[in-house]
């Protein structure tokens, strides 16, 4: 997969098939479109495009906007190269390209720098200053600038906005089976190891405290759940406690990684994080003692849980 920082990067001989949009998490529903891309553009030998943004446009268009993202831009660009596009755009999403008139868009991006044979989009699709322009209004500027428009039907976009929709209620309510479900992979973070308070190692517990990438990322409901953590082509096995640490008067948010038979130095070290089931909400409890003994069940229950899938 080629990837360009910019519409104004991108360069190639050969007319292009396209599809637009944030892509967000790249679920079963996005995989599905780009799976119609990529057929087709072998069909047709094209050269398949998903042209996406460097932040999503609700941020620049909404001034009171607070979105919260189920991947990172790094994250979604690993997501999209799995899935075999042979091109990706990344263009900056700011206040001159929001003002960009739909035909100037047609014309200027489309046409003259992404060479489009053919644009796969959904039917709701708005582009152009203020959203003016719609599906009809590409067809017809198909028609003009010589290129095909296939809608992607009003069944499959509900779909898409139902899957994300579920997707980051079930993460927000702890329910990150129906999450990995409707992702079609388990849903991850990546974090750097950073010093904490140590406070896991005097209770037999050491645990890696990892710091989220972006602040933008969904962070799953407070609680613990089993995990895995990848780090240099390693795949380590473990629980993960996301949340306050109300039992020893915690009150910023806190990830602690507690690695099953692992004893490294990781300070410093970015780990991917793979959520695969929830085991229980963050509670407060009356001493320490009552503390270790939950976290002991929850190592149990977590390695039974490594069982069942071996």
């Amino acid at each position: 997969m080629k990837i360009f920082q910019s519409i104004q990067e991108f360069k190639s001989d050969k007319k292009t098939i396209i599809t637009i949009g944030t892509f967000d998490g790249v679920h079963k529903g996005h995989q599905k479109v780009l799976s119609k891309l990529i057929n087709e553009a072998r069909e047709c030998e094209l050269e398949s495009l998903l042209l996406t943004f460097d932040v999503h446009p609700r941020i620049i268009l909404e001034k009171e906007s607070e979105v919260q993202l189920l991947t990172t831009n790094c994250e979604k660009i690993k997501l999209l190269e799995e899935e075999g596009i042979d091109n990706l755009v990344i263009q900056k999403f700011d206040k001159q390209f929001a003002e960009l008139p739909g035909r100037d868009f047609v014309q200027q991006v489309l046409v003259e720098k992404l060479n489009t044979k053919k644009v796969i989009i959904g039917y709701d699709h708005r582009f152009g200053k203020n959203r003016q322009c719609g599906i009809e209004d590409l067809i017809l500027y198909g028609e003009e600038f010589g290129f095909e428009v296939e809608q992607i039907s009003a069944k499959e976009i509900d779909e898409i906005k139902i899957s994300s929709t579920r997707i980051r209620n079930a993460i927000l309510e702890g329910r990150i089976g129906i999450a990995n479900d409707y992702l079609g992979y388990h849903y991850f973070f990546s974090g750097v190891v950073v010093k904490g308070k140590q406070l896991g190692r005097t209770i037999g517990f050491p645990t890696a405290n990892i710091q989220i990438d972006s602040i933008q990322k969904i962070v799953p409901k407070y609680g613990v759940y089993v995990v895995t953590g990848e780090n240099g082509g390693e795949v380590y096995k473990g629980m993960m406690n996301i949340g306050v640490r109300p039992t020893v008067d915690g009150q910023n948010l806190s990830v602690e990684v507690h690695f099953f038979d692992f004893d490294q130095d990781v300070y410093g070290k970015e780990f991917k994080i793979n959520i695969l089931e929830f085991v229980r909400e963050e509670k407060k409890f009356d001493s320490i003692e009552e503390l270790k003994a939950q976290i002991s069940r929850d190592k149990e229950f977590s390695l039974n849980y490594f069982e069942t899938l071996s």
